[in-house]
């Protein structure tokens, strides 16, 4: 799990994709804007980041992300790969280089038969999509807050290896 600050990861997330010369876009359900608030919040943030998709219901995460309905009744909401096509709309409809996305179960209650703290963080690229599954404890805000800072942190990592 990732030790920095959100700011500090924010930061360094615009830091990279300046230097890579990349976009960026987020796709959130779990953390409903808080990632993209996040980059914005950082001076300059404009030169890259290109906005964000608040995809807290199913039906946004298909008609505007354009996740697969068979993939939403056979998985849920809270699946790794629901996160990578999410991330992969996300970087589509927003025409950025790199797509990230968060979604997963925060509480009081499980979601979807996954249980609170299962978060799920989706980075898409020219190259491909990729997902990975985290497991967190604490109330439903410092959830959120976890899933916020993970996803920057592999937004960074994305972005170096570029």
């Amino acid at each position: 799990m990732s030790s920095a600050p959100a700011a500090v990861l924010a930061e360094e997330v615009l830091a990279a994709a300046r230097r890579a010369g990349q976009t960026v876009a987020t796709a959130e359900s779990l953390t409903a804007g808080m990632l993209c608030a996040e980059l914005g919040s950082i001076p300059g943030a404009s030169s890259v980041l290109q906005g964000g998709v608040v995809a807290y219901q199913n039906g946004v995460k298909l008609s505007v992300l354009g996740v697969p309905a068979e993939l939403l009744a056979e998985a849920g909401s809270v699946d790794g790969r629901v996160a990578e096509q999410m991330a992969a709309g996300a970087r589509r409809v927003l025409g950025a280089d790199v797509g990230v996305s968060t979604t997963g179960a925060a509480g009081p209650q499980a979601h979807d038969g996954k249980p609170v703290g299962t978060v799920f963080v989706g980075i898409a690229t020219a190259e491909g999509t990729s997902s990975r599954e985290f497991r967190f404890t604490g109330d439903r805000t410092a959830i959120r807050s976890a899933a916020c800072s993970e996803a920057l942190s592999m937004l960074a990592a994305a972005l170096k290896v570029r």
